[in-house]
């Protein structure tokens, strides 16, 4: 089973995903995926290609939005505008998660949508520390 970790009922994210996770995500509930993670990263990982392909034939949206290091404000807005253009669920993925929810807190902290307080308190029930990344 895949290491799929619930922030909120329209966000979830996890490690690298494989093309069968998409089948699990799929019947999950999810509606969209996106990637955080550029091609090339690590040798064997999936390249997005082969992600997206098992998406589209899965009847999931799919999106790449890669970077390495803290998301700039391109990939926030990127990030932000594949959420609202989502119709249902969305699981977000990359090395380890730790890019897709910074990415999804610095978004939500900068619309003012969540407070600061929020943020940190979801990312450690999913498991990461966006004390760091979110300041204060």
């Amino acid at each position: 089973m895949s290491d799929f970790r619930r922030v909120t009922d329209d966000f979830t994210t996890a490690p690298q995903i494989s093309v069968a996770d998409v089948a699990e995500a799929a019947a999950l509930g999810f509606t969209t995926i996106i990637c955080n993670r550029p091609d090339g990263e690590d040798p064997g990982q999936p390249a997005a290609a082969e992600i997206a392909a098992a998406a589209q034939a899965a009847g999931l949206a799919y999106v790449h939005i890669p970077f390495s290091g803290p998301p700039g404000p391109a990939q926030v807005e990127a990030m932000r505008q594949a959420l609202d253009a989502s119709d249902g669920p969305v699981l977000a993925y990359c090395r380890s998660g730790t890019r897709c929810i910074t990415c999804w807190a610095i978004g939500q902290a900068m619309s003012g949508a969540m407070d600061r307080g929020e943020l940190v308190s979801l990312g450690r029930a999913a498991g990461y520390d966006l004390s760091g990344a979110l300041g204060g």
